[in-house]
């Protein structure tokens, strides 16, 4: 198979989870950024300016859209480095190479922003100064992914162990509006520690106390969160006793129905999430999970931005930190 039918088929969205439309756009975006990589990684070797014009020197084996869409592939199905080198004709460090230069840019998007395309979020406090200027309730939920087992005799080895699934597992916290669109997902944290504390060492606490108008919606994981901000946070309502009056009882169930059904659609969101494969079972270094879910919440995030809003934009958001360059 040739680089250009290789090229056709995988740029199919059913390969690489995305519209051409859309590949095109994130082409042309992180066409700068890496390039200017390249030329910041070829001054540290030589140690001095450029000696030759720019171009010069051996070509790439990998054009650079054919690395952009091997690391979408590669996010997308988690085919192996030596299936799409197999597909491209060309060496396995190549691929390995190429998705090693891809996959940090697209970490480093942040989360785009419904009628907003030059604004993206990157941090929990540039989504909770969003929430605050738009007037938006958040929703709140933690999610685990199974990793691999850590060798034994290593130090820190049971803390990848959920208490829940009973695997090693990674813990991540999604945040989305009331219409399923994904603002932000981080808080990459072992399968070991619960889900509030997991948001609380992320400093979400400090995030409620800055920005008092900030409503949330969360689950029974984030009973203590409610407890401290009771007028920002809503969780569902205790279980009331077995011996309770009957009538207690059917308003418990109730009031648990509206509140898990004004929560759903971060549940929507995270589901989203699950159809990559790497984010249902992480077969890689534990290292590199933060950075591939970061890099595939990025894209799940355009997609979501691009739905019809019910709201009119805010003409005050200011985010709480501006991008370096």
């Amino acid at each position: 198979m040739t680089k250009k039918w290789a090229r056709a088929a995988l740029s199919h969205r059913a390969f690489c989870g995305i519209s051409r439309s859309h590949l095109g756009d994130l082409s042309k975006e992180l066409a700068d950024l890496w390039l200017a990589r390249c030329e910041s990684a070829l001054h540290q070797q030589r140690g001095t300016e450029r000696q030759r014009e720019a171009g010069a020197g051996p070509n790439y084996d990998l054009v650079f859209t054919d690395r952009v869409l091997a690391t979408l592939v590669h996010l997308r199905t988690g085919l192996p480095h030596a299936a799409l080198a197999e597909l491209y004709g060309t060496a396995c460090s190549t691929v390995s190479c190429a998705i090693g230069e891809i996959r940090p840019l697209l970490a480093a998007r942040g989360f785009a922003i419904p009628d907003r395309p030059t604004v993206r979020l990157r941090t929990l406090a540039d989504v909770f100064a969003y929430a605050e200027a738009e007037a938006i309730t958040l929703r709140i939920d933690g999610a685990e992914t199974k990793v691999r087992r850590t060798k034994a005799n290593r130090p820190g080895r049971r803390a990848f162990v959920s208490g829940k699934k009973k695997q090693n597992t990674i813990k991540t916290t999604t945040v989305s509006d009331g219409q399923g669109r994904l603002l932000w997902s981080g808080a990459d944290r072992p399968g070991r520690m619960h889900d509030q504390t997991a948001m609380r060492t992320e400093g979400i606490a400090a995030q409620f106390r800055l920005c008092a108008k900030v409503r949330a919606e969360v689950d029974e994981g984030y009973r203590s969160l409610a407890n401290e901000f009771p007028a920002q946070v809503s969780a569902p309502p205790k279980k009331p006793k077995d011996d309770a009056p009957l009538g207690e009882q059917y308003a418990w169930r109730e009031m648990r129905r509206r509140q898990s059904s004004a929560r759903n659609c971060v549940e929507h969101a995270t589901a989203e999430l699950r159809q990559w494969r790497p984010l249902q079972r992480y077969t890689g270094r534990r290292e590199d999970y933060a950075e591939a879910h970061a890099a595939i919440a990025s894209l799940i995030s355009d997609r979501s931005a691009r739905r019809a809003t019910r709201r009119r934009p805010s003409t005050e958001l200011v985010l709480a930190r501006q991008p370096a360059c």
